[in-house]
C-alpha cells in the first residue's frame, strides 16, 4: 500500500552554539516557560545539538533561575526567566500558554514575520481564517516543512489519532468508534487543582468531559483528511490516572477486514514515521514515558478490532512533538534532540 502523503534572561544569553544548519544554531524564545510544558521544552532544548535558548519568558518568575522552578534542571543551566520578549533575536518562538491565550496574545503583540511560531495551545488547530499548519508529522510532514506557523496537536488527540489514522486510510471507520484513554496528572498543568492534588488523585480514578472533550474536533479533522469523510462518531471517554505522565488509549472499531491486512496496513502507514511504531506485541505505558515515541498495537476479536496506543503526554503529546516540528521547519534531522530512552523498569 502506498502511504498517504496527506502529505537566561535576556541580559545573560547562553553561549553561541555552532550547529549544522548553515553554521549557526536555531535561536529560540519560549513564552509561558514556567509551566510543565515550558520546563520540558527547556530540558529538551538544553540538550539539542542545533538549538540555543535566547529567552524563557515568565512575568511572574522574571529574574529567578529556571532551575528554582524546574528543579530537575539544577546543575544543567544558569538560565533565568525574563519578562522581556526580544523577538528580533530569535528564529522561532514557542507558545506554552493555556488554551485561548495564544490568539489573545497575538492581538496585543507583534512578532516579526520572519520568526516562526509553534503554538502548543488549541487556538489554531482547527482549520480556519489563519495560516497555521496542524503539526502532526505522521500526516502533515511536508506541510510542516514549509510552514511558518504550526499548531501543535493536543496530547489526547495525538494518542488517539495514531491509533485510528491507519484505519481511516483503510477506509474502515464507518461505524461509531469507542475510545477510552487515561492520562497522567501532568496533563492538567502545573497549577494545583482539586483533581490534581496528590491525596485526591492517588489510588483514585475518574472520568471527565465524556463525549465532549475539546480534542474530538481535531481528531475528526485529521481522520476526515485521511479517509476523505467521517460519518461515524468518536465516542471518547477520558480518564484521570493516578500517575504523573503518559497516555494509554484503547479504541474499538467494527470491521470485517482480516487482521493480517490491518496489521500490514498499520506497519506500512508508519514505515517512514520517525517516532510512531507498530508493535507486534501488546504494549504498555512505561515503554513510551520519557520519550517522543508513540506505540500502536492491533488485535481482532470477531468483527471487533481493538487498537491500543501509548505516548508520553508531555513529549509526543506536547513539547517533544513541538521540537520535532521545529526540526522539520528548519530542515534538520527530524529526531535531533529527541533520542530519549524510556524508563521501562
Amino acid at each position: 500500500m502506498e502511504k498517504n502523503s496527506i502529505t537566561k534572561g535576556v541580559s545573560t544569553p547562553l553561549p553561541h552554539r555552532e550547529g549544522q544548519r548553515g553554521g549557526s544554531a536555531i535561536k529560540v524564545g519560549i513564552l509561558g516557560a514556567a509551566g510543565y510544558t515550558g520546563g520540558e521544552l527547556i530540558r529538551l532544548l538544553l540538550n539539542h545539538p542545533e538549538a540555543e535558548i535566547v529567552f524563557a519568558n515568565s512575568e511572574s518568575n522574571a529574574g529567578n533561575l529556571v532551575s528554582d522552578v524546574h528543579e530537575g534542571l539544577i546543575g544543567d543551566t544558569d538560565l533565568k526567566f525574563t519578562d522581556e520578549m526580544p523577538f528580533d533575536q530569535v528564529d522561532v518562538v514557542f507558545f506554552c500558554f493555556g488554551h485561548g491565550k495564544s490568539e489573545a496574545f497575538l492581538k496585543e503583540h507583534t512578532i516579526p514575520a520572519k520568526v516562526k511560531i509553534i503554538d502548543l495551545a488549541q487556538d489554531f488547530r482547527i482549520k480556519g481564517n489563519h495560516d497555521y499548519v496542524y503539526g502532526l508529522p505522521e500526516i502533515n510532514k511536508e506541510e510542516v516543512q514549509q510552514a511558518q506557523h504550526v499548531a501543535n496537536p493536543g496530547c489526547f488527540a495525538t494518542c488517539i489519532q495514531v491509533a485510528l489514522l491507519p484505519a481511516a486510510h483503510l477506509n474502515i471507520l464507518k461505524e461509531d468508534v469507542a475510545v477510552n484513554a487515561i492520562t497522567g496528572s501532568t496533563g492538567a498543568g502545573q497549577k494545583p487543582g482539586a483533581t490534581t492534588h496528590f491525596s485526591w488523585r492517588n489510588n483514585n480514578l475518574s472520568i471527565y468531559k465524556p463525549f465532549q472533550h475539546q480534542h474530538i474536533a481535531e481528531i475528526r479533522q485529521s481522520l476526515t483528511q485521511v479517509q476523505g469523510y467521517l460519518n461515524a462518531d468518536i465516542d471518547f471517554i477520558p480518564y484521570r490516572g493516578d500517575f504523573a505522565r503518559g497516555i494509554f488509549c484503547t479504541a474499538v472499531i467494527r470491521t470485517k477486514a482480516p487482521i493480517e491486512d490491518i496489521v500490514e496496513a498499520y506497519k506500512d502507514f508508519y514505515a517512514d514515521a520517525a517516532f510512531t511504531h507498530y508493535s507486534d506485541k501488546a504494549i504498555d505505558l512505561k515503554q513510551v514515558v520519557n520519550t517522543n515515541k508513540a506505540l500502536v498495537h492491533c488485535e481482532k476479536f470477531g468483527d471487533k478490532l481493538l487498537v491500543t496506543s501509548a505516548i508520553d503526554n508531555l513529549l509526543k503529546g506536547a513539547v517533544g512533538q513541538a521540537v520535532q516540528n521545529m526540526n522539520l521547519m528548519f530542515g534538520i534531522d527530524e529526531t535531533a534532540g529527541l533520542k530519549l530512552k524510556a524508563s521501562a523498569f
